[in-house]
């Protein structure tokens, strides 16, 4: 035999007397291994995984009826809601019937309330007594979705209805009272008319203390007051021009003022110019220190004094009177009414505050509007001493009521937006004046 023959041929007696040797090993352990031990343990194993397979068939029994607890409680409250919608739907609708009336309507709507209360009843009941269970919550709940929109949309529409109602009766209530404004306003030009073809509002007439008229006194009023509003313009276009707040300022002037437009603060600024210049009106010479003349002589006085400023320029007035009561009068208004800082940030220096009170008077745009209006103020205090009795002025307190008969409103526009009754004075923006049994409205502006 050759050498390759024999070493193949051990080679395959080794690997047979190792497979001889595995075959023994595992027959002398399967002698030694009782069978019953075999048995119990694929018993055990199948016990445990019986135990396992019933542990997880109840939890999700469980899980399956809490979800369908937690969907029937969904249910119910869905039904809820859509019960509450239901009646809150028929109650608008009953509300809209009252007016115009509506006896239908109202039954009808009346009949759903009951028969909504009946149903709610009878689901507390159902509460109270656990019975909650729904074959198909799902349906349930998607239905009474349905219902409470359903009921929504209603009440939407009620709503709509009662807005578009009241809408068109402000707009009634407008027109109304636009109609009533054109008759008022044809009813003064006529009584205007009336007074001026008996000579009283003539300013060209020769004028007595026996032909002075409530009349001749208003128009020398109206020229004031737009002398007045000439004076606030200008100084609003400096105040602009030097870069101030004005927003800051007239809240300053009358604070917490809610206006309905912001062109609206120009009422701010004249009701401070105004409050200034009538301050003392109702005393001779704008002087506390004086006492009331009511003597012939004192109007006649206090006449001569309106007609002998009347025909001239107050600047050359007060350039030839330096020491009069007139240029008295301009110098503590000026100071009331310009304030020195004011002036300063104005003008970046105070030049015509030390002329002014030097006694001189500046030949500015400024102080020549200024001038112009303390002579109309004046004029009008004059004028009003000439009266007997004479005239007196008034102001308007903060949150009175607005009466036509005292006063006159700056901004239609609160009647317009008025919800409730907010015709509340928030400011007097022109005093108003008494002759006699004659009352000359205030100007305020309305909150």
């Amino acid at each position: 035999m050759d050498p390759v023959s024999q070493s193949s041929s051990n080679s395959n007696k080794r690997r047979l007397a190792r497979t001889f040797a595995k075959v023994l090993h595992i027959r002398a352990m399967s002698r030694n291994f009782p069978a019953d031990s075999v048995e119990k343990t694929v018993k055990v194993h199948d016990s445990v995984k019986h135990d396992r397979f019933n542990t997880d068939l109840k939890s999700v029994f469980v899980e399956d009826e809490k979800l369908q607890k937690k969907a029937s409680n969904e249910a119910f409250l869905a039904k809820l809601f859509a019960s509450v919608s239901s009646i809150k739907a028929a109650y608008a609708q009953m509300q809209l019937a009252e007016s115009p009336y509506d006896g239908e309507v109202i039954q009808s709507a009346d009949e759903v309330v009951v028969a909504e209360l009946k149903y709610l009843s009878e689901q507390k009941q159902a509460y109270l007594k656990n019975h909650l269970d729904d074959p198909s919550p799902e349906t349930t709940q998607l239905l009474a979705e349905i219902k409470e929109q359903r009921s929504l949309l209603k009440t939407f529409e009620i709503m709509g209805k009662k807005l578009d109602s009241e809408l068109k009766l402000k707009h009634s209530e407008l027109i109304f009272l636009r109609e009533k404004l054109g008759v008022d306003n044809k009813d003064n030009k006529v009584t205007e008319k009336r007074l001026t073809m008996s000579g009283s509002l003539s300013p060209h007439d020769n004028l007595n203390l026996t032909s002075l008229s409530p009349g001749y006194f208003i128009q020398v009023l109206r020229e004031t007051i737009k002398s007045t509003r000439r004076f606030v313009r200008f100084i609003i276009s400096e105040m602009e021009s030097a870069g101030w707040d004005l927003d800051a300022a007239a809240n300053s002037i009358e604070p917490g003022v809610v206006y309905l437009s912001a062109s609206h603060k120009c009422f701010a600024f004249e009701s401070y110019v105004c409050r200034q210049m009538f301050d003392g009106f109702n005393h001779p010479f704008f002087s506390h220190s004086h006492e009331s003349l009511a003597d012939k002589k004192s109007q006649q006085q206090f006449f001569s004094r309106f007609v002998g400023l009347k025909s001239q320029r107050p600047t050359e007035y007060l350039v030839s009177k330096p020491k009069s009561a007139f240029a008295k009068f301009c110098r503590k208004k000026y100071s009331r009414v310009v304030h020195p800082k004011m002036e300063e940030c104005l003008y970046a220096n105070l030049g015509q505050t030390h002329l002014i009170g030097s006694g001189s008077h500046p030949e500015t745009t400024f102080y020549a509007m200024f001038s112009e209006m303390a002579k109309r103020v004046w004029q009008l205090h004059c004028l009003a001493f000439s009266y007997q009795p004479e005239a007196s002025i008034f102001q308007v307190s903060k949150r009175s009521r607005f009466s036509e008969v005292y006063m006159e409103c700056v901004n239609e526009e609160a009647f317009v937006s008025a919800e409730t009754n907010p015709h509340q004075v928030a400011f007097t923006v022109v005093p108003g004046f008494k002759i006699g049994k004659t009352v000359i409205q205030s100007q305020v502006y309305l909150s």
